[in-house]
């Protein structure tokens, strides 16, 4: 599935652009940051469209999307904890990470309550109505537009 694949690539960037630097001992902040945003850059290639294929390819919420992305997260950032800063996970890091797997088996029970739960697949819509065209649909309603 793309959106898997698009969410650990962008993972993989967001991890560098948030802990790279730390291997970089001396170097002027202002270049840190601009190098971790330089970085951050392509985790938004990646996670837009995953995010996008997400909702609109593969029915997720957004909600399914976030606790799946935080379960990527932890797996990927785990990996290059070990890899660039030799950490390796004790028993307690195991246990939360696998409360967050579970918190992902949980997001994925069922469907979502109702369509509002999805992001439309051509984006958000802004409507403004004229509160002359707010009291036609409210009498043709029957309803009052005073009503609170």
């Amino acid at each position: 599935m793309y959106t898997l694949l698009l969410l650990i690539v962008s993972n993989i960037f967001m991890t560098f652009a948030w802990y790279g630097h730390l291997k970089l001992q001396g170097k002027p902040m202002a270049l840190l940051i601009l190098m971790s945003w330089g970085i951050a850059l392509f985790e938004y290639i990646f996670q837009v469209p995953a995010n996008r294929m997400g909702v609109t390819r593969y029915g997720f919420s957004v909600v399914q999307l976030k606790i799946l992305q935080e379960c990527i997260t932890l797996a990927v950032f785990s990996v290059i904890a070990y890899l660039m800063f030799g950490q390796t996970l004790r028993w307690n890091h195991l246990v939360s990470y696998a409360l967050v797997v579970g918190a992902v088996y949980f997001a994925f029970l069922g469907k979502p309550a109702h369509a509002d739960d999805k992001a439309p697949g051509n984006g958000y819509e802004i409507r403004h109505e004229s509160p002359a065209s707010q009291r036609a649909g409210a009498a043709a309603a029957g309803e009052s537009s005073d009503a609170t």
